[in-house]
């Protein structure tokens, strides 16, 4: 299941912009049909053979990965099954072409055959678990892995990729279409459409050296960003339990492992909308604001406050900018000169709500570590992002932010409140 990193608001960022997100790989085929012998305790046992049918389709997937690798559409399309309907077959050819741009490290499948076994006779199929295990060239210290979902069928002596729709089955942007790909310095960009995906391409290597120049060189300062051309694409490319309305971009990532600092499928997700509609400030901002979230990811636990993980990543975003905060800011603007100003920080609940009040929030945020920023210093802010981002306790975020500051949560929160009225004149 994709872990949702952090988000950047369509509105807010449309609001700026009105003012002013093949190497070889290799398989394990697996044990021979013939036994082989381990040594357990001192003793001798034989190991169970692998089963004729799962023996033959691991080598299909291998034959199968192996032709994606090394863009023999031949070898691919003699790993489908003859007799499948003419359009399934054409739809496997397309789905294959659509991955001719992308440069890969890895492609491989790993068969999970604790499954029933094919009933036998001429013609059975048997649908396993089936994972691929890839990694983008210039992107992925580390591969990530996805099922897919494929059945095969035996004709004859031989087996065949028969089916790849099943209900779980996650899907790529090789999935949507014919894909093309720009590599730099710092990344690749995925799209469909040259114009946005070259947009994008030739603002990432600064974009990146903008986080880095902040958070450090303790990442891997290597980012791959997606350019989703749909509804469609963007909810299969983030994950159904993400709400989407208003969002012009995501940073994701398949699996973290904050303890051993091991993320991996980290991505940029841009909706179709924000490398067409977005002035270069504004498209800057906010993939720097995503980027943030890739390059913290590794020390940012689950339940860690919003404010300072999406407050943090607003900072960046806009740093270099040259927005001025009124601008930033409209919903805090509103608010200030209104009288209310803000009694605490957002709480996390309000950062997923589809309304100016999600405005609001990711605003006050911005505002808050802005206001940290100017009080104690960009690196202290950073180093006390490392220790509120790694707790979900509201106790122990306020003990960490005392032992940096000072201060405990409310009198930075009541200093900052006080300092409104003069940050936006």
């Amino acid at each position: 299941m994709r872990s949702v990193l952090g988000s950047g608001s369509f509105r807010g960022w449309l609001a700026a912009t009105a003012s002013g997100a093949v190497l070889a790989g290799v398989m394990a085929i697996g044990l021979p049909a013939t036994p082989e012998t381990s040594h357990v305790l001192g003793q001798v046992r034989l190991a169970s053979p692998v089963p004729a049918h799962e023996s033959a389709v691991r080598q299909l997937l291998a034959q199968r990965a192996a032709a994606i690798r090394g863009r023999d559409e031949s070898a691919f399309a003699a790993t489908v099954d003859p007799q499948a309907p003419a359009d399934f077959r054409q739809r496997q050819l397309q789905w294959f072409r659509n991955l001719a741009a992308i440069p890969f490290t890895e492609w491989s499948y790993r068969l999970e055959a604790e499954t029933e076994p094919p009933a036998t006779g001429t013609g059975e199929t048997w649908a396993p678990g089936v994972s691929l295990r890839y990694a983008l060239a210039g992107v992925d210290s580390v591969p990530t892995e996805q099922p897919v979902e494929q059945s095969f069928v035996r004709r004859g002596g031989s087996w065949y990729v028969a089916d790849d729709a099943g209900a779980h089955r996650w899907r790529g942007p090789w999935d949507f279409g014919p894909c093309h790909a720009v590599r730099t310095p710092g990344g690749l960009v995925i799209g469909h459409r040259r114009e946005p995906v070259e947009r994008v391409a030739r603002q990432l290597d600064a974009v990146i050296r903008d986080v880095t120049e902040v958070w450090g060189t303790g990442w891997s300062q290597r980012v791959g960003v997606l350019i989703a051309d749909s509804r469609e694409e963007l909810r299969a490319v983030v994950g159904p339990g993400f709400a989407l309305n208003g969002i012009a971009a995501v940073a994701v990532a398949d699996r973290v492992d904050t303890a051993a600092r091991r993320v991996e499928g980290p991505r940029v997700v841009l909706d179709p909308r924000a490398a067409d509609e977005l002035s270069d400030a504004a498209l800057k901002a906010l993939l720097r604001h995503e980027i943030t979230h890739i390059a913290a990811r590794a020390y940012t636990v689950d339940g860690s406050p919003m404010w300072m993980r999406e407050g943090f990543a607003d900072y960046v975003g806009y740093r270099s900018s040259g927005v001025p905060p009124r601008e930033v800011a409209p919903e805090l603007v509103r608010q200030v000169r209104a009288g209310g100003l803000p009694e605490q920080l957002p709480d996390d609940d309000e950062f997923h709500h589809a309304d100016r009040g999600r405005d609001l929030a990711y605003q006050q945020s911005w505002s808050f570590v802005r206001h940290l920023v100017e009080r104690f210093g960009e690196q202290h802010v950073v180093r006390l992002y490392h220790r509120v981002a790694a707790l979900s306790s509201p106790a122990e975020v306020d003990a960490a932010l005392r032992e940096e500051t000072g201060q405990t949560t409310a009198q930075l929160q009541a200093d900052w409140a006080e300092s409104l009225p003069g940050t936006f004149g």
